[in-house]
């Protein structure tokens, strides 16, 4: 069968491959991956710049944003059923990965499907245990390939209230930081929280901002009002999440806060720069003003089951405006296309 793989490291390498078909060992169901997500990280992975492939493999299949079929009946699934399926696996040794919490890892020897030390999603079949494997519902179709980016953001807000649930909090405006996949998922779920939401990005107009808008936020151009200078206007925010992907302005987010506010970090930057701030910020407002910056990562199960039932909320709300999110499918062979994309969310379509 075919798979999209690549050699990590190995900048280039990337292409359609036969591989070895999945022979599913108990416990394990064998799904046919219908659409399979493209983010950064695969952009990043087919640079040669991350990725490691399983032990005695060489090679690495791509893809960590499944939305399949399930081949046949097991283990409390239905043949032709959708799944989505979590995408980090257990180190077998900390006590966060021994309750069922890879995403809060304590060793940093996880696995991660299409990522590090398992292959991917990206294949005609592939077999995964029924544990990893999330039901998305019928009616939501194909967008249950969003369910991956939208869990990582579930877990952001699922941290922020509980960072935020510290003291009496009442939340009301949120500044998301970011019009990728995150950003934009993370703008529609705290608008389905009823908090008001600015979405920002570096240029104005063009289809982004009209998806920000689409959901009742408000989207604003960073290259014509400053961060800073929107934060006071508005008296700062309550939430802030970044997904843009730049350590200034991961930094810079602690300012942007009012009294009792919470940021939260999505994007990777992996560049060595040197980053500054106003002392004044971290010294004095950080303490009197109780403000928190944290980072997040993955997601747990309890995302991920969050994370399509809220899909399925906004798709009832806002469904042209979800429906817009994948801007392109495109065949496993044109998967430059994909990798290349620079709208929310571009797709691998293996079948149908």
């Amino acid at each position: 069968m075919q798979a999209l793989v690549t050699v990590p490291g190995r900048p280039h390498s990337t292409r359609v491959d036969d591989v070895p078909e999945p022979r599913p060992r108990a416990g394990e169901l064998l799904i046919r991956p219908l659409e399979v997500g493209v983010c950064g990280t695969d952009r990043e992975i087919a640079e040669g710049l991350f990725g490691v492939a399983p032990d005695a493999d060489e090679r690495l299949v791509l893809g960590h944003e499944l939305l399949g079929v399930v081949e046949r009946d097991g283990h409390g699934f239905l043949r032709g059923g959708l799944v989505t399926a979590t995408v980090r696996r257990s180190c077998g040794r900390c006590g966060a990965c021994a309750q069922g919490s890879p995403d809060a890892c304590d060793t940093g020897d996880y696995l991660e499907r299409g990522i590090t030390r398992l292959h991917g999603f990206a294949a005609e079949l592939v077999a995964e245990r029924a544990e990893h494997l999330v039901s998305v519902p019928e009616r939501l179709g194909r967008l249950g390939v969003l369910a991956e980016p939208a869990s990582v953001c579930e877990r952001a807000l699922r941290h922020i209230r509980a960072i935020g649930a510290r003291q009496p909090w009442s939340p009301r405006r949120a500044l998301v930081i970011g019009t990728g996949a995150i950003g934009m998922l993370g703008t529609y779920l705290l608008r389905l929280e009823g908090l008001e939401v600015w979405g920002a990005s570096r240029s104005a107009g063009g289809e982004k901002a009209r998806l920000v808008q689409a959901c009742g936020a408000r989207h604003v151009a960073t290259q014509d009002t400053p961060l800073r200078d929107l934060a006071e206007d508005v008296g700062g925010f309550d939430v802030v999440l970044e997904a843009a992907g730049d350590a200034q302005v991961m930094l810079d987010a602690l300012a942007l806060l009012r009294r009792n506010g919470v940021a939260c970090l999505l994007g990777i930057d992996g560049r060595a720069r040197d980053v500054t701030l106003d002392g004044r910020v971290l010294g004095v407002d950080a303490i009197l003003g109780n403000r928190a910056l944290f980072g997040s990562v993955n997601a747990n199960r309890t995302d991920w089951d969050a994370a399509v039932a809220h899909l399925d909320d906004a798709r009832l709300r806002w469904p042209d405006a979800l429906d817009a999110f994948v801007g392109l499918r495109v065949p496993l062979d044109d998967f430059d296309h994909a990798l290349g994309y620079r709208g929310v969310k571009a797709t691998l379509r293996l079948e149908g």
